[in-house]
């Protein structure tokens, strides 16, 4: 009976493990003259990836927060990575809506003491081969709240923190 209990516990756990889709991170760094960093995790589930954060350093309140079309942080203020991440050629708005651009993310949104913590399910995006997905894409946190309005950043402001999405 035993050995049946440890095969069937081994059987689910390895079902359980299969079944997870593939994982990324990406480690955000302060732009230059700020102070905001953090770390992301993001899973496929599906045909939606669950995006987890922890960060500090921000400004107390909102942040426009979004993935931009190029990996690249190297320049000192965020811009080598680009615009919003948008395959679909859709208007920036906000992503509790239909129509917005891949890579709008809700509003990332810090305590008094400049720390957040972010959790969202996306759909439109992947860390899959294909149109949407967002592996080796950057990721931005901006130094002000997107209006989801203004097109086509949402007059979010400067860059303030910045990373790359990579495969784990």
């Amino acid at each position: 009976m035993r050995q049946f209990l440890v095969l069937a516990f081994s059987m689910l756990f390895l079902a359980a493990c299969a079944a997870k889709g593939p994982i990324a991170e990406s480690v955000l760094q302060p732009t230059k003259g700020n102070t905001a960093a953090g770390i992301m995790t993001f899973e496929q589930q599906g045909d939606k990836v669950q995006i987890s954060g922890q960060f500090t350093g921000l400004t107390p309140g909102a942040h426009g927060f979004h993935i931009h079309e190029k990996g690249d942080c190297s320049a000192m203020d965020g811009t080598s990575t680009g615009g919003h991440f948008n395959p679909f050629g859709k208007h920036h708005g906000d992503p509790a809506r239909p129509d917005h651009h891949a890579g709008d993310l809700p509003m990332l949104v810090a305590g008094a003491n400049g720390q957040a913590r972010f959790m969202a399910l996306m759909d439109g995006i992947s860390l899959t081969a294909g149109p949407g997905s967002i592996l080796d894409r950057g990721i931005i946190i901006h130094a002000a709240p997107d209006d989801f309005t203004t097109q086509p950043t949402g007059n979010s402001g400067a860059r303030v923190a910045c990373g790359v999405i990579k495969a784990k």
